[in-house]
């Protein structure tokens, strides 16, 4: 019986396996594209380990036998070449135009494919990432006739940037660009290689193929914004055995995330949500380079100014990534506190010059949240060690710096008294509550808004009881107390200031006592965090399924829509539908017992947000009327939720 129940066990198992392997989920995004300008970064593309490079797949038909790329980033995007190596073949000094071939190409997570058949030839490429700093791209050629052949393979490229300079490199190219970067591109096996200003071409000797043969060659390329100068190539030329690394790795990926505690997801389509997500937070992956000392990840490659790692935004994809890669997560949050201040702020956000560290401001807190879900998944006491003290000053600087008339209750503000670093800092710019707003000094390095924010202090709520979590986690158990006790009296307080009963939802105050008529997420956050008793709960309920309000054909917007300044199109917190406060409005209504009303909540938005059940790109945020997906593609903490909202979801 023991045996059998083995067998059963390892068939189980094996089984789960072989359904997350990436073979199941071809083509979650759609990939294709033709570059017509360096700058011009909005389309789907694919980047894995960290690499500060990516690649997409071709539109035209003049690029089959290439991927398109690289796209190069630091301080911002471009395409280096619209394709730095494109395959050409000769028989008997004739081209063989692919153009005329039949052409299937996919994207998988972790590996580009393309297959031409042309010719009675087959050739395959496939493009797959070994380290963060190098993409192995092979090409396989299979004779399909019934005679031997006789090939003549070449490769050529094109620089798009105007002040990038080509040089041979060893047994390939170097591309010098941007001064100080280099992007180095190696072939196996010997190549004559020709070089004519923004161009070059490498051709081999002559491959003979006998009837049903294959024939394999590998080129490798190579970027780090940093790196790239002093770049030890790998020499790296088993493809067989570093794709097999790569296809175990994602599948360890999806095998990780699918088997984690919570719902065992089976809808096919909430499957490949979940798989599109994962792909989208490991695009936006990026090693640690020049100012930034840890490993963290971009809330979106596809928009020139996000090339950087956000405090908010880190909080939240490390709760996504805790699924998958939890030693991707607490470098995330590492991230940001690197440059953490002697007062205990955290930058708004840190770029690879940190002289370009925003200060200004810094954003809501939710780090301790973040640092105690990757220990759900992760358990790691000696990372809650390191980060505690962080966590501690980081929550007491919200006290010393943004609470102006010291009653217990905090306010968003600025490090520069500028009103816009203060809408900032909440995370939702210009959210119409705070249209009405002012500056407050504080001290000579800290301004407050004359309003105090529900959500603001709901999450020093939540923070408190993460941090006697944490606390008592790593033996601290006097702190934990301490925290769970400050815990009990800004519950109340919270409840009544911003709690309004007659409209059944929680709203912020000027701190003359005037309430901030706009309903909007920041009512729901009590919910998330517990705070709201059953009777506010049910209200605020009442609000949320209200269809003149928020439960719109994709719901949840981050304004009711019966507002008069309600403009998904033109406001960017005054409409919007944004994944992170669907999330917590959806926990929140879970925690206080509402699972029926959340899943359906969860189906709407699934089913009508644009792209998400079919091979849209995950959107930063979409029109609550419309569906249609808005702003930045490829958003990272939207990838994030999706993956806590289907995990979460207990229906």
């Amino acid at each position: 019986m023991k045996k059998l129940f083995f067998v059963l066990l390892s068939f189980g198992l094996s089984f789960s396996y072989a359904q997350n392997t990436r073979s199941n989920f071809p083509d979650v995004l759609k990939l294709g594209y033709q570059v017509q300008r360096p700058d011009r970064i909005e389309t789907n593309v694919f980047a894995d380990l960290g690499a500060w490079h990516a690649y997409t797949l071709p539109s035209d038909s003049g690029d089959y036998g290439s991927f398109i790329g690289p796209l190069v980033m630091d301080m911002s995007g471009q395409w280096l070449a619209n394709s730095i190596a494109k395959l050409s073949v000769k028989e008997r000094g004739k081209i063989i135009d692919l153009r005329k071939g039949r052409i299937v190409q996919h994207y998988y997570p972790g590996m580009l494919e393309q297959e031409i058949q042309v010719a009675r030839l087959r050739i395959t490429l496939r493009l797959i990432y070994v380290s963060s700093m190098e993409a192995m791209v092979q090409t396989q050629i299979s004779n399909l006739s019934l005679q031997k052949r006789k090939l003549e393979l070449s490769w050529s490229g094109q620089v798009l940037l105007k002040d990038a300079e080509l040089k041979k490199d060893k047994n390939g190219i170097a591309v010098l660009f941007d001064k100080d970067h280099v992007f180095r591109l190696n072939f196996s096996g010997q190549k004559n290689i020709k070089i004519l200003k923004d161009t070059y071409h490498a051709s081999q000797l002559p491959v003979s193929l006998a009837s049903g043969g294959v024939y394999q060659t590998v080129y490798a390329q190579y970027y780090h914004p940093e790196k790239a100068l002093t770049l030890s190539l790998s020499g790296y030329t088993d493809f067989k055995k570093a794709q097999r690394a790569n296809q175990l790795r994602w599948s360890h990926y999806l095998d990780q995330y699918f088997n984690a505690p919570g719902k065992q997801i089976k809808d096919p389509m909430q499957r490949r949500i979940a798989v599109k997500s994962v792909v989208t937070l490991i695009t936006n992956w990026r090693t640690k380079a020049k100012d930034l000392l840890h490993d963290g990840v971009f809330p979106s490659l596809n928009y020139q100014g996000f090339y950087g790692f956000w405090s908010w935004d880190s909080w939240k994809q490390a709760v996504g990534l805790s699924y998958f890669n939890p030693e991707l997560a607490k470098s995330n949050i590492l991230s940001m506190f690197d440059y953490q201040d002697k007062y205990g702020m955290v930058a708004d956000c840190v770029y690879t010059d940190k002289t370009e560290n925003n200060w200004r401001d810094t954003k809501p807190p939710l780090a301790a949240w973040s640092v105690w879900k990757i220990q759900e998944q992760a358990p790691d006491p000696t990372f809650l060690k390191r980060i505690y003290p962080m966590l501690v000053k980081y929550h007491q600087w919200w006290y010393t710096n943004r609470d102006h008339n010291r009653n217990g209750l905090c306010e968003y503000g600025s490090t520069d008294g500028t009103r816009i670093a203060a809408a900032w800092e909440s995370g939702m710019d210009n959210a119409v509550r705070f249209d009405l707003a002012k500056l407050l000094k504080n001290n000579d390095s800290a301004w407050s808004l004359n309003q105090e924010s529900v959500d603001l202090n709901a999450y020093l709520y939540a923070e408190k009881g993460y941090l006697a979590r944490i606390a008592g986690a790593i033996g601290l158990t006097e702190e934990a107390r301490q925290w769970e006790s400050g815990r009990a009296s800004l519950k109340s307080k919270i409840n009544e200031t911003f709690y309004q009963a007659e409209k059944g939802y929680y709203h912020d105050k000027l701190l003359d006592g005037q309430w901030m008529e706009a309903e909007g997420p920041e009512g729901w956050i009590p919910l998330w965090c517990g705070i709201a008793d059953a009777g506010q709960a049910e209200a605020v309920l009442k609000v949320m399924q209200d269809q003149h309000k928020f439960n719109t054909f994709v719901p949840l917007p981050t304004l009711a829509a019966d507002h008069p300044r309600f403009d998904p199109l033109k406001g960017y917190w005054r409409g919007p539908v944004w994944l992170d406060q669907v999330y917590f409005g959806l926990s929140g209504l879970q925690r206080y017992g509402y699972t029926k009303e959340a899943a359906r909540l969860l189906e709407q938005l699934l089913k009508n947000a644009e792209g998400l059940s079919a091979q849209g790109p995950i959107r930063e945020n979409y029109h609550p009327i419309s569906g249609k997906g808005l702003n930045a593609m490829n958003f990272s903490w939207s990838a994030a939720h999706l993956l806590m909202l289907l995990k979460e979801n207990k229906l």
